[in-house]
């Protein structure tokens, strides 16, 4: 029993990460915030062990606790990775404390109880590491909330943007998130433009039949990744997708192995969140739906108004079009993960939250 908890103690908080966000039905900034501060946590847990394994501790540099911490040196990873993921989602989404101390128990159990030193150890510096990685984190500028009121003018996004704040919120791993910012989406009189409202406008409308794919086609992929409230919503996908392919690769027997792709991860979702949300609240673009009903205000001569327009899935949308945080997290998660295992096409399964047909095969990370 503790080998198998060794080798998925990190795929197993992962999950029980994504449920946390599903029952919360949270938005995708605060899904991918959780999602870095569980993975940061049991990283540095396991690292920390094995940076004092190791003369110099060279190669084991925390991500976020304190460089002077001193972690026990023939502690239980294992332990010390599940103890600091509990203290994470206990402190982020207490409402599944209950099911978070069972899991605890059940996996400290396994690997031989409390009374076991080794286990003991590693228990009590996760949760070192998982209250110091909230204690970091806790004015991160992900609260108090911000709400950027919704604009009237052509082009602009008419809805209230709620979750404006995450644009100021402490990166994981990028120094300086002004680096990563879009020039911005095309003017409103554009061809640029223009050619991309009438290809939204054509296979984004429900029910449409599109030239190179058939409805029923359309219909599956508009769902397959759709990511919506319930859900693990978009960077909980990526992690599904590292989950799949970290089994499928066997990376899951190394603890430290497994602990450091989903610190990458997770850390890369919460700086997509930084980097996308500021364009979202510089530029303040209005929605696709809201662009073609309402064509006829923008003063680009090659689109037509269509007031009837619906989209083929999801609601008009809760914040700015530009930048899209879905591709933002699809550029970031499949960058990590290629980089990781030093090759893009890597082939994979998985089975996005809100499919309607089943599991979707992939190439390559950047074909997902």
């Amino acid at each position: 029993a503790g080998q198998a908890i060794a080798q998925n103690v990190i795929t197993e908080w992962n999950e029980t990460a994504l449920d946390a966000i599903r029952t919360a039905r949270a938005g995708a900034a605060p899904a991918a915030r959780l999602y870095a501060m569980v993975n940061v946590a049991m990283y540095d847990a396991v690292n920390g062990i094995k940076k004092n394994r190791h003369s110099c501790g060279a190669g084991y540099d925390y991500a976020l606790v304190p460089p002077n911490s001193s972690a026990p040196v023939r502690a239980s990873e294992e332990a010390a990775a599940a103890a600091a993921a509990y203290e994470v989602l206990t402190a982020l989404y207490p409402a599944g404390s209950a099911d978070y101390a069972t899991q605890l128990a059940d996996d400290l159990d396994d690997l031989g109880g409390l009374g076991n030193s080794k286990v003991a150890d590693g228990y009590d510096w996760g949760v070192f590491v998982g209250q110091e990685v909230v204690a970091l984190r806790a004015n991160d500028g992900a609260s108090p909330q911000e709400i950027l009121p919704g604009g009237t003018a052509p082009g602009q996004f008419q809805a209230d943007f709620t979750s404006a704040q995450y644009r100021n919120m402490t990166p994981f791993g990028i120094s300086d998130p002004t680096l990563y910012l879009s020039d911005g989406p095309p003017a409103l009189d554009s061809e640029e433009y223009a050619e991309a409202l009438n290809e939204v406008k054509v296979f984004g409308e429900r029910g449409s039949e599109d030239a190179d794919i058939s409805n029923q086609e359309a219909e599956e992929l508009f769902r397959f990744w759709a990511g919506g409230g319930g859900s693990a919503r978009p960077p909980g996908e990526w992690i599904k997708i590292a989950i799949t392919v970290a089994e499928d690769r066997k990376t899951t027997k190394s603890i430290s192995k497994t602990a450091r792709l989903f610190a990458l991860l997770g850390m890369s979702m919460g700086d997509s969140v930084v980097v996308s949300w500021n364009d979202k609240f510089d530029y303040q673009a209005w929605r696709p739906a809201t662009a073609i009903h309402n064509a006829d205000t923008d003063g680009n001569p090659d689109t037509v108004a269509d007031p009837s327009w619906i989209q083929r899935n999801g609601s008009i949308g809760s914040s700015p079009e530009h930048t899209s945080g879905q591709s933002t997290f699809a550029g970031a998660g499949s960058t990590v993960m290629a980089h990781f295992y030093h090759r893009d096409h890597v082939r994979f399964s998985f089975e996005g939250d809100d499919a309607i047909a089943g599991p979707r095969s992939f190439r390559s990370f950047s074909q997902a």
